[in-house]
């Protein structure tokens, strides 16, 4: 069975380790927040000047005041604390973010990722993510496996305009967890009750399976 938004943002928070700064894209990747494993800490960061963000309020709990980079109401942790927007790039820029989380619309089988716009379709911008996958030290991607109308979105080569070139390190999808490799998307697991041959013939790009790959685990 194909995991849900918030299996993926579970799965994805199994990527965090203890120390890291971490920033989370818009969609998917902000749930990530809500699935922190107990017994680390990691400090995450929101582009529009936010350090130290932590789960989303419960409800009727929620400060209009506090939002991420979406919009969306979040809450902050002890210690938080708020800043301007170059401030926030000059993190950025500086390499000072050690794992981005960010979804996107294709990603190629070397680790390009088309993210920030649809040819024809109106955009509002490009946001940070240029400057993100440009300089974290590891980028994961959160997505779907494959589009509405059920083409693949992981690619031999993306066809809208890219995002970052050669960056992403794994992708968590619906279907599987990849890592992006020197020849290509290695197969690491698979979703729970979903078989290789589905996640082969889901995936454009060439995908190499190496002996039995086990489910995920939650």
């Amino acid at each position: 069975m194909a995991l849900s938004k918030e299996q993926i943002a579970q799965r994805i928070s199994q990527e965090l380790k203890n120390g890291y700064y971490v920033n989370l894209g818009i969609g998917i990747p902000t749930l990530v927040a809500n699935y922190v494993p107990e017994g680390i800490e990691v400090v995450l960061q929101s582009e529009n000047g936010m350090l130290g963000m932590g789960p989303f309020p419960e409800k009727g709990q929620a400060d209009p005041d506090l939002i991420n980079a979406g919009k969306q109401t979040v809450t902050v942790l002890p210690g938080g604390s708020f800043f301007d927007s170059s401030t926030s790039f000059a993190m950025i820029r500086g390499g000072h973010v050690d794992l981005t989380v960010l979804g996107a619309f294709e990603v190629s089988e070397k680790g390009d990722i088309s993210s920030w716009k649809i040819p024809g379709k109106m955009v509002k911008g490009m946001g940070g993510a240029m400057d993100l996958v440009a300089s974290a030290r590891n980028i994961v991607v959160a997505m779907q496996h494959c589009s509405k109308d059920g083409q693949s979105k992981l690619l031999r080569e993306c066809t809208l305009p890219l995002t970052g070139v050669a960056c992403v390190k794994k992708i968590v999808s619906d279907l599987a967890v990849i890592e992006v490799t020197g020849q290509g998307f290695k197969l690491l697991e698979r979703a729970p009750g979903v078989s290789v041959d589905e996640i082969i013939a889901a995936t454009e790009a060439r995908l190499i399976v190496e002996g039995d790959v086990p489910e995920m685990k939650f």
